[in-house]
């Protein structure tokens, strides 16, 4: 009995390092390159990636991104061009209101309070809308997309849920991207 009381013991102790050691998921991320504007033109990258692999239900011809909040990074996000030709249109938000969302095929959240980005997000569903948070590293405002910086790299988090019930397809290769997987 004592033996058995032993060898629990043990392995309790060793339970932590056994974690420790096991090695985490991390996101594929994307370097950010040389340059003053390289965390703005890495979110154009990353922007235009999640993009080129977003399926809405009818074709469009031109995808208008909605910024919503304090956008910090969203500089270059006017050159995206996907790789059929189509241009993406910005299309700035007045405060955290929700437009009409026949105008909006994607939704870029800058720097909002964690309520109204839950608001303006909650107000998407049922519309084929893509929507990306920019300033939000927990994944906790319900956006498909969370984008997370990191001094060299940035890459994002996946809200599958989010997605499972938005009326636009992701592309399956983007979760295996997002667990590490290329």
């Amino acid at each position: 009995m004592i033996e058995l009381r032993n060898l629990l013991f043990c392995l309790l102790l060793l339970a932590p390092v056994a974690a420790v050691a096991t090695p985490l998921v991390k996101p594929a991320a994307m370097p950010l390159g040389p340059g003053p504007d390289r965390v703005a033109a890495g979110v154009a990258r990353m922007v235009d990636s999640i993009l080129e692999f977003t399926h809405w239900p009818t074709e469009r011809p031109t995808v208008r991104l909605c910024l919503a909040g304090a956008v910090a990074h969203g500089e270059r996000l006017d050159e995206v061009d996907l790789s059929d030709g189509t241009r993406l249109s910005l299309l700035p938000l007045a405060g955290d209101a929700s437009p009409p969302w026949s105008q909006c095929d994607a939704l870029y959240i800058g720097a909002l309070d964690a309520a109204a980005a839950r608001r303006l997000i909650a107000a998407t569903r049922g519309a084929p809308i893509v929507t990306i948070a920019e300033d939000d590293p927990e994944c906790s405002s319900g956006a498909m997309f969370c984008l997370l910086f990191e001094p060299q790299s940035l890459s994002f988090q996946l809200n599958i849920d989010a997605i499972s019930r938005s009326l636009v397809r992701i592309d399956p290769r983007v979760l295996r991207m997002a667990k590490g997987g290329y």
